[in-house]
């Protein structure tokens, strides 16, 4: 048995979801991609795949072997590549973690783009304001904001902008406009609850550095809540200018204390520790890297 055939077999079989798909994928006949995966479970002594009516589910052995094997089937591919001079064709399936927000408003437009210049790439998003497990997920790169609190991952800086206060032109009529830090204490946040500076507004200038603890009476632990709440007026919130700029640039919301300083936001790509990151989670970050360049 070729070990690196019945690795790439077992991985269509889970990407295709069954034995057929995986057949046809491979250019072989259903019983080879069977036998394949038969003699593969023989060998390493553990059931991979638990068969029913319903169709095929890895077992838990199945699916760590699956995370492993397919970066292993990728590695692979790429070598031969780099070998032949291949340029950018990318191919198989990357997995992308980032903040629904972030794709949605900064990203989705310019994938078109990245899909067509590599025609025979799959993109996963997995999305998710949460810090997820690269490894556990199967993920080959993640976008992440701000700061990185005890990542092992290997982290590259994309981008770097500004944080600011946040509001209506509705809200500020009724509730008036902060001219000092201070005064923010007298309006409503809208307090984003994912990181723990979610309350404490740190602004600086001229040198000195004043924080604000918010209290707000609505808490969100997603940012695309934080925008719904601050665009229908419910307070105040601090963000990154890229989470707002359409609105920025419409005038439906407006900054306040712009002269005074928040601390920057970050965008990280990610990659997996234990291995080198693969050639597409790289052009993945150059591109997105491309797009924050370029505004």
């Amino acid at each position: 048995m070729d070990r690196m055939v019945a690795m790439e077999t077992f991985v269509r079989v889970i990407e295709t979801g069954s034995f057929s798909g995986a057949a046809r994928l491979l250019n072989v006949g259903q019983p080879a991609v069977s036998k394949s995966v038969a003699q593969l479970e023989d060998r390493l002594g553990v059931r991979l795949l638990i068969r029913s009516t319903r169709g095929l589910t890895p077992t838990e052995a199945g699916q760590n072997f699956y995370e492993r094997a397919r970066r292993a089937v990728e590695e692979a591919n790429e070598a031969d590549q780099a070998a032949r001079g291949a340029g950018g064709g990318l191919t198989g399936r990357l997995r992308v973690s980032a903040a629904p927000a972030f794709v949605s408003l900064r990203l989705m437009s310019h994938l078109p783009d990245f899909m067509a210049a590599h025609p025979q790439l799959a993109l996963d998003l997995i999305l998710d304001d949460r810090a997820i497990d690269l490894v556990e997920a199967g993920i080959d790169v993640a976008l992440r904001l701000g700061t990185l609190e005890d990542s092992i991952a290997i982290a590259r800086k994309l981008a770097t902008g500004p944080r600011v206060v946040l509001g209506t032109p509705a809200y500020f009529a009724h509730a008036g406009i902060p001219t000092t830090p201070a005064a923010l204490l007298g309006h409503e946040a809208v307090i984003y609850t994912h990181n723990s500076a979610g309350k404490a507004w740190r602004f600086q200038k001229d040198g000195a550095e004043v924080s604000v603890s918010m209290t707000g009476r609505l808490h969100v632990s997603a940012a695309e809540g934080v925008r719904a709440a601050l665009l229908a007026g419910m307070g105040l919130a601090v963000a990154s200018e890229w989470m707002f700029g359409p609105e920025l640039a419409r005038g439906e919301v407006r900054t306040v204390l712009t002269d005074w300083t928040l601390p920057a936001v970050d965008l990280w790509a990610l990659f997996p520790t234990g291995r080198m990151a693969s050639a597409k989670a790289r052009a993945f970050a150059e591109f997105v890297e491309g797009i924050m360049r370029t505004g």
